[in-house]
């Protein structure tokens, strides 16, 4: 008795692991409904994509006729952009840089992912160096033999720290921590370490939560170092200021960032990337009722720090409403 449960058990295991499998086989494929599958991957449930990814797929499921979209929580940029060339998702948020180094297949990527194309940059992700607000650091050139928290191993957030302080150079004569921002909040208030590094859309929570307890700048990353970061092939930085009143500082502080972007699978049809481009920018208002972050998502600004070849069925959209798609962003 006890084998013959064993063997039922056995195959009721495989038919579930076959299920599975056809199931997984459907994402991104026509189904029995006529409607193509799309998983969007977006981040985690605490962090800026998680709200903004859920709501477009809703708009997509909301809007289409032939879109069956779902959002799944994710490692966040890594993850996503690995995620688009296993087929585990047709569509993602990720960091513009991130998606650069995929495409390249450098950094934390063993080989480039030819899957992965562009749809439109969204928001800016600030290259944010907190200190304390008495702290004796004023300036990239002052973190020279301090301790510096420079984000997860692997992360594009210790990528983009690597970059900056090298354009700086005093990437060589800093002490490292590798210390995500949660870890580094709470290094920075004990004094184990001098500087806490995060990239995110400012104003950021966790540095918002850090100033209630402890007062808080940002250091300035300056034009020379846009310059240099530039020069040395890192297309993807942008310019930004954070205002007066940003977490409690009394003047503007210029910083860089890079860009949140949407990106999808090459396997998608043009018909079906052009509809969820159009959706996209159609429905702004909606997308923007979760989070304040998607009002800096606007159609005159979405190929700005785009990093990827653009997929053809949104350059069919941006030509339609207008707006003039570069020849290297064609592939």
């Amino acid at each position: 008795m006890a084998r013959l449960a064993t063997r039922s058990m056995l195959k009721s295991l495989a038919l579930i692991l076959i299920i599975s499998a056809l199931l997984a086989g459907t994402a991104g494929c026509t189904g029995a409904s006529g409607k193509t599958g799309v998983t969007v991957f977006t981040g985690g449930t605490g962090g800026t994509y998680f709200p903004l990814g859920s709501k477009y797929a809703e708009l997509l499921n909301q809007f289409s006729d032939n879109i069956d979209a779902s959002a799944a929580t994710s490692g966040a940029s890594v993850t996503n952009c690995k995620a688009i060339g296993t087929g585990e998702c047709q569509a993602a948020l990720v960091q513009n840089d991130v998606s650069y180094y995929a495409r390249k297949g450098i950094n934390m990527f063993d080989a480039p992912i030819p899957e992965l194309q562009g749809i439109a940059c969204w928001y800016p992700e600030t290259i944010q160096f907190v200190v304390k607000a008495d702290s004796n650091i004023m300036s990239l050139e002052d973190m020279a033999g301090k301790n510096v928290a420079v984000g997860a191993p692997g992360s594009g957030a210790a990528v983009g720290c690597e970059q900056v302080l090298q354009a700086a150079g005093v990437w060589d004569s800093i002490t490292r921590f590798d210390l995500n921002f949660g870890e580094a909040a709470s290094a920075l208030k004990l004094g184990q370490v001098d500087v806490g590094f995060l990239v995110a859309g400012a104003p950021t929570s966790a540095i918002e939560e850090l100033a209630v307890s402890s007062e808080v700048r940002i250091v300035e990353v300056p034009d020379n170092i846009l310059t240099a970061l530039g020069a040395a092939g890192y297309p993807f930085y942008v310019r930004q200021i954070l205002p007066a009143g940003t977490y409690g500082m009394t003047t503007d502080v210029s910083t860089v960032a890079v860009q949140a972007m949407l990106c999808v699978s090459s396997e998608l049809s043009d018909d079906v990337v052009y509809e969820m481009t159009k959706i996209l920018f159609e429905h702004l208002d909606e997308l923007r009722t979760v989070h304040t972050k998607a009002n800096d998502i606007t159609l005159n600004s979405a190929l700005d720090g785009m990093s990827l070849i653009v997929h053809p069925g949104a350059i069919a959209y941006f030509e339609e409403a207008g707006v003039t798609v570069s020849a290297d962003l064609k592939g």
